[in-house]
């Protein structure tokens, strides 16, 4: 789980996070602009996220595994206070199930 603040500035990371993001720096990131880690079109799209606090969510594949990325807006007291992204494996054969 990494949090930023209404700028994209990261203000924590849980050890899981900073250690898939070991070799950018890891915990070291903590007060970086997370701007500055992503590249067009995903720098765009984390602008417009932190601009109007749109919940994003997506599956990627990466290192064999599959990931569930969820980025959503945090607030304190009442007052948007910026974005938490949480990221976790999933199975590549997730069942989903519906109900009524």
């Amino acid at each position: 789980m990494t949090v930023c603040d209404t700028e994209g500035i990261i203000l924590e990371m849980n050890d899981a996070a900073a250690d898939q993001f070991k070799k950018d720096g890891g915990n070291d990131l903590i007060g970086t602009n997370l701007l500055d880690c992503h590249p067009e079109p995903s720098r765009t799209k984390l602008r417009v996220m932190l601009g109007n606090q749109t919940t994003n969510v997506y599956t990627i594949s990466k290192k064999g595994k599959k990931k569930l990325i969820y980025h959503t807006p945090w607030y304190d007291e009442g007052k948007y206070a910026g974005f938490v992204e949480i990221s976790f494996d999933i199975p590549f054969d997730l069942p989903h199930f519906k109900r009524a």
